[in-house]
């Protein structure tokens, strides 16, 4: 395991009283690592959770060719350019149900979408676009197709084509969808293995903090932020403990820190990192951990803290401040020190900071192979001043304009403390490192927060 100083010394151009946003995460990538644990889960479990072996598929899917839509299958070398082609029917192929006679030249048989083509046809034509005319001896009936109708091999599914038995269906590594879900259902899979959970403690710091339910007092807050990172560890599945609100009292810190790095992977704390704070809390992450202090070259945010918390053993808890409860189970016992994420403490800098760095830490910690998120290219309606020399991620309202393009607007007022500012927008402008001022009409970089805030 290297040690905070190794992993810095490995980066170029490190800079923790200035450091850039992208080094930020090439730290965080190489500071984490994934859970080691495996479980199983059944399907109805397994949405959100990553998947710890590759799925492979035990059947073809489709399993046989089939019809893509209603209507008459044939073999296609019968087409001509130029000529129509008149078929006599000769049966009817249903989904579930498999025609198995015999079809001649100049025949075809009247299939429904999902049916099995019958041996030796390859090709089918919409019901929509025939031409039908009875027979001498009904129910014999004739269809006929005009020039161009259709190719050959049309609206025909091959087997397999979706899935081959034998290969992947899934990877490793990967997080399990919806759509992944149904994906294993239509393989007959009931069950998969998937990394455990990870398990994140998180509390705030500070003695003007209030908790909810307390009579307010001159100079103290709410705490917000201990919801909305409560909020997004829920939106990733995570296990989630809730350590409430700890006072600005080296006893309580370090037992805080001490239980939570106990019974977690991962700590998150809000407050007491900025420079010049008069608490103790970087006191302790230093006294009890391996731990920088960074300030980092982005707007909200800049002050952030990130490290190791060595395991003890489990004490109890703390403080009775957590408002949502938890069971330790007695199976947890990662290999690993617990890893510290110390955000600022203005709710805004907490949420962002947490998107762009903490996020992708954890789904690493996870288990998850995915590749990050594109970011979004959209028009800006509107000038916005920036200096070069830091990232900004200013709060936007994306939409679509007439034309069916993309532009986004900010929400006005970006102080880090407009907490309804990150209600109103649907994604973050991401001004990069370099960028100036952004003119009306430029392009910019956009994140997105569907499925994440």
């Amino acid at each position: 395991m290297k040690s905070i100083d190794s992993i810095a010394a490995e980066l170029a151009a490190y800079d923790p009283q200035a450091l850039r946003a992208d080094t930020v995460n090439t730290f965080l990538a190489r500071l984490v690592e994934p859970v080691a644990q495996l479980e199983e889960v059944g399907i109805f479990q397994a949405l959100g959770r990553v998947l710890a072996a590759d799925v492979i598929s035990p059947i073809s899917v489709p399993p046989h060719d089939n019809s893509a839509m209603d209507g008459y299958a044939f073999d296609g070398a019968q087409l001509a350019a130029a000529s129509p082609l008149t078929l006599k029917v000769v049966g009817t192929a249903l989904a579930g149900k498999s025609w198995s006679g015999q079809v001649q030249h100049g025949e075809c048989v009247k299939i429904m979408t999902g049916a099995v083509m019958p041996q030796g046809l390859d090709t089918v034509v919409p019901q929509e676009l025939v031409s039908h005319s009875p027979g001498q001896h009904p129910p014999t009936a004739f269809i006929t197709l005009a020039p161009g109708t259709v190719r050959a091999g049309d609206n025909r599914r091959q087997l397999g084509e979706d899935l081959l038995q034998g290969q992947p269906a899934l990877k490793k590594g990967e997080l399990l969808t919806p759509a992944a879900l149904g994906l294993m259902a239509s393989l007959g899979i009931e069950k998969l293995q998937v990394w455990r959970k990870l398990r994140v403690a998180y509390f705030s710091t500070g003695d003007e903090i209030l908790s909810l339910g307390e009579a307010p007092r001159e100079g103290a807050v709410y705490d917000s932020n201990r919801y909305t990172v409560f909020g997004l560890l829920t939106r990733l599945g995570l296990e989630v403990i809730d350590l409430g609100v700890v006072r600005d009292e080296p006893t309580l810190l370090e037992a805080a820190f001490t239980h939570a790095a106990s019974v977690a992977d991962a700590i998150i704390t809000s407050g007491g990192v900025s420079v010049g704070e008069a608490d103790y809390t970087k006191a302790m992450m230093k006294k009890l951990g391996d731990v920088a202090f960074w300030k980092i070259a982005m707007r909200p945010g800049r002050p952030m803290a990130v490290g190791r918390i060595p395991k003890a053993k489990l004490a109890s808890s703390p403080h009775e401040t957590s408002t949502i409860s938890y069971n330790i189970n007695s199976n947890f016992e990662p290999s690993k020190d617990a890893i510290l994420f110390g955000l600022p403490g203005n709710p805004v800098a907490v949420m962002v900071t947490f998107l762009a760095f903490v996020r992708p830490a954890l789904l690493k910690m996870m288990g998850s192979t995915a590749a990050a998120p594109p970011l979004l290219k959209a028009r800006c309606s509107e000038a916005i001043r920036k200096k070069p020399g830091r990232t900004e991620y200013q709060r936007g309202v994306v939409s679509t304009t007439p034309e069916g393009t993309l532009q986004v607007r900010t929400t006005g007022n970006q102080g880090s403390g407009v907490l309804s500012s990150m209600v109103q927008a649907n994604g973050l402008i991401v001004l990069q490192h370099g960028q100036g001022n952004v003119a009306l009409g430029d392009e910019v970089d956009v994140m997105m927060f569907e499925g994440v805030v």
